[in-house]
């Protein structure tokens, strides 16, 4: 799934995909606010980590589903 972060007083936002499920996502940010750091995992096993007093936003697009048929990734 796409996840976007948008952060204070920067013009662009992360974005970036992850395995994670929305509620892995949902938790990690919500730990994260008692915290120093919001920590996560893209797809390729990269780590996104991000100061918790600079987060503007956090948004998580549709969860993929696995595809039926030839060229389904």
């Amino acid at each position: 799934m796409e996840v976007r972060i948008g952060v204070q007083h920067v013009a662009r936002e992360i974005t970036f995909e992850t395995t994670q499920s929305t509620d892995e996502i949902y938790a990690a940010v919500k730990a994260a606010l008692g915290s120093d750091v919001l920590e996560l995992t893209d797809d390729k096993g990269g780590r996104i980590i991000v100061p918790s007093a600079s987060i503007g936003y956090v948004t998580t697009g549709a969860e993929r589903k696995a595809g039926v048929g030839f060229g389904a990734h």
